[in-house]
C-alpha cells in the first residue's frame, strides 16, 4: 500500500515538471533528484570498505548535468583529474584508485544519465516521459506476471524475486504501451523503430534494475535509501530510469543521423 500512495504522490508531480513547468524548474528539480541518487549513491560505496567519493564529484555533477553540452568533455576531463588530487588526501594509497572510480562511476551512471534526460525533455518533454513510464508501466507489469506466472528465476544470486515470466511481461505490456504512446504524441515515427525502441528502453531499464540490485547485495543492504515509503531511496525508485534514458536518446540520436543521410 506504502508503494502504491507514493506512486500516486510523485506521478503527479513528475507531469506537472515534464509537461507544465518552466525549462528552468525542470533543471532544478532533476538537479534535486540527480543529487538525491548520488547521495545515496556515495553512501552505498561506502559499504564496500572504500572510502566514499569525495564531494568534489557532486559539484562536477552538477557542472555536466547543467552546463551546455558542448563543455560536458572538458568538464569530465578535468572533474576526473580533480577526483584523482582529491585522493590524495588518502591515507591509504591503495584505496586512491578505487574511491576516485567509485566517484567517476557516480557522475557518469546519475548526473550523466540525467543530462540525456534534459536533452530528451528539449527535443520533446513527451521523449522524457516515455523514457520514465515505460519502466513504471513495466516494473507493474513485472509484478503482476510474475506473481501469476514465475516459475524461472531471471538472476537469484541478485534478486531472488524476479523471474523470466515477469521479464517477459514487463517487455511485453511495456512495448505496447509505449508504441501506443509514441504513435499518439509523434505519429512521424515509424512503426518498427518505436517497437525497437519500447522493447530496448525496457530491457536497459531491467538491467539498471538488475545492476543496482547487484550493488546494493555486494554492500549488504536492502535499500539505498528509507526517504520514499515502499520503494526505498531515490535511487532504488529511478535505478530503471538511468538505464533507460540514455537508450532513448542515443537511438534518436542514430534515427537523426540516418534521416540526414549520416
Amino acid at each position: 500500500m506504502k508503494r502504491i500512495i507514493t506512486a500516486l504522490i510523485l506521478t503527479p508531480i513528475a507531469l506537472a515538471l515534464i509537461f507544465w513547468a518552466d525549462f528552468r524548474i525542470l533543471q532544478l528539480a532533476i538537479a534535486g533528484f540527480a543529487l538525491a541518487c548520488a547521495f545515496e549513491f556515495r553512501n552505498l560505496v561506502g559499504h564496500f570498505q572504500i572510502p566514499k567519493p569525495a564531494f568534489t564529484a557532486l559539484g562536477i555533477g552538477l557542472c555536466l548535468l547543467l552546463l551546455p553540452l558542448p563543455f560536458a568533455f572538458p568538464v569530465l576531463l578535468v572533474g576526473t583529474l580533480l577526483l584523482l588530487v582529491a585522493m590524495l588526501r588518502v591515507a591509504d594509497m591503495r584505496q586512491t584508485l578505487p574511491s576516485a572510480g567509485a566517484g567517476i562511476l557516480g557522475i557518469l551512471y546519475i548526473f550523466g544519465s540525467w543530462k540525456t534526460g534534459l536533452l530528451l525533455a528539449r527535443i520533446n518533454p513527451h521523449w522524457l516521459m516515455l523514457a520514465l513510464a515505460i519502466n513504471w508501466v513495466g516494473d507493474t507489469a513485472a509484478f503482476l506476471t510474475g506473481r501469476m506466472f514465475g516459475r524461472h528465476k531471471l538472476a537469484p544470486t541478485i534478486s531472488p524475486a524476479k523471474s523470466w515470466e515477469g521479464a517477459a511481461g514487463s517487455l511485453a505490456i511495456s512495448v505496447a504501451a509505449a508504441t501506443a504512446y509514441m504513435r499518439w504524441f509523434s505519429p512521424e515515427t515509424p512503426l518498427v523503430f518505436a517497437i525497437v525502441l519500447a522493447a530496448l528502453a525496457n530491457v536497459a531499464g531491467q538491467v539498471g534494475d538488475l545492476a543496482e540490485s547487484a550493488m546494493k547485495r555486494g554492500a549488504g543492504i536492502k535499500d539505498s535509501g528509507s526517504t520514499l515509503p515502499g520503494h526505498g531511496g531515490w535511487l532504488d525508485r529511478l535505478d530503471s530510469s538511468l538505464f533507460s534514458m540514455p537508450v532513448v536518446y542515443a537511438l534518436l540520436l542514430v534515427a537523426d543521423l540516418f534521416r540526414r543521410g549520416w
